[in-house]
């Protein structure tokens, strides 16, 4: 679906009227990629708000993401089209309850996927993506590591890393793990010549049964670098349409319908131009809060450009 003239050129006008700069997650509505200043994951958003001179961020994204570019950038103005987009998985743990946790593990590092909300980040070390979770331990000198919120990720970490001992939270992604091994082995038998492609937050038993496990830009390279003709794609429908348009001489098959996150899917080109137009729906984090979380973040963002990886 391509946007209405009349909307794109609006948004542009306004974004050099205002200096205002468009972030997109690559799970969103494939449409909002016309609109938008740079496209990618949650690895890669975090270091173009921690970059940009824009004064506005307009973020296509949920309410985490958001957040995470305020954290970044305390004095610009960050705005999120429709401030309902939340994240389930994030909604999964609270301060109080990542403090009982921590309690129970004394001398433990706490590693917090970003796909979490600023306190969260505000209690924890260190903050990774499914992009650098791995690398992030991996640089911890402590032997036992609490990964919150995300058990799917965790798990994955901990058969990379077996030297230490990760300790979960119970969270997870629904849309993740709607994927199921039946799904993926029926079109491994249908697609037999297909790679199998799988973003980490998905069960290990998904994992056992790919080609190759990584984040959404991992999965992108990966198709990038890739001699294959067809790939079986487990994570969110939104990569698999961006890839689509991006190798259209290339099949690719998703690999559960069920696999679409619908808080992402919210924010509309309309949304976007009535945000920036009206700039409304501003995002805010209390300063202590943010400081905290920032500390975090940036220990994570330090890491990964020193060791620059592909969420």
């Amino acid at each position: 679906m391509s946007l209405k003239p009349e909307i794109t050129n609006k948004i542009n006008k306004l974004k050099k009227e205002k200096n205002a700069v468009i972030l997109a997650h690559c799970y969103q509505n494939i449409e909002i990629d016309e609109i938008a200043d740079f496209v990618g994951d949650s690895l890669y958003l975090s270091r173009r708000a921690s970059e940009t001179d824009a004064d506005i961020i307009v973020f296509a994204g949920v309410y985490f993401m958001a957040e995470t570019a305020k954290i970044l950038s305390p004095h610009k103005k960050v705005l999120l089209p429709r401030p309902e987009s939340g994240c389930l998985m994030a909604d999964m743990i609270n301060a109080e309850e990542l403090r009982k946790f921590k309690a129970k593990h004394p001398g433990a590092s706490v590693v917090c996927y970003v796909n979490s909300e600023a306190e969260i980040k505000a209690e924890s070390d260190i903050c990774c993506t499914s992009a650098n979770a791995v690398k992030v331990v991996k640089s911890l000198p402590a032997e036992e590591i609490l990964f919150v919120p995300d058990r799917g990720l965790g798990a994955y970490i901990a058969g990379q890393i077996p030297e230490k001992k990760v300790t979960s939270y119970y969270g997870y992604c629904p849309t993740h793990m709607r994927i199921l091994p039946e799904d993926i082995l029926e079109l491994k038998n249908r697609y037999k010549n297909a790679e199998v492609l799988v973003h980490p937050e998905c069960h290990m038993e998904i994992i056992k049964l790919a080609d190759f496990v990584g984040s959404t830009s991992g999965i992108m390279n990966r198709v990038k670098q890739s001699g294959s003709d067809c790939f079986i794609i487990a994570t969110e429908r939104g990569v698999l349409e961006r890839l689509q348009r991006d190798y259209p001489e290339r099949h690719f098959v998703l690999a559960s319908e069920k696999a679409i996150c619908e808080n992402m899917k919210w924010n509309r080109p309309e949304d976007v131009l009535i945000s920036l137009e009206k700039e409304v729906h501003e995002v805010f984090v209390e300063e202590n809060i943010r400081q905290k979380a920032y500390t975090a973040i940036k220990k994570m963002l330090d890491i990964s450009r020193a060791t620059p990886a592909g969420k």
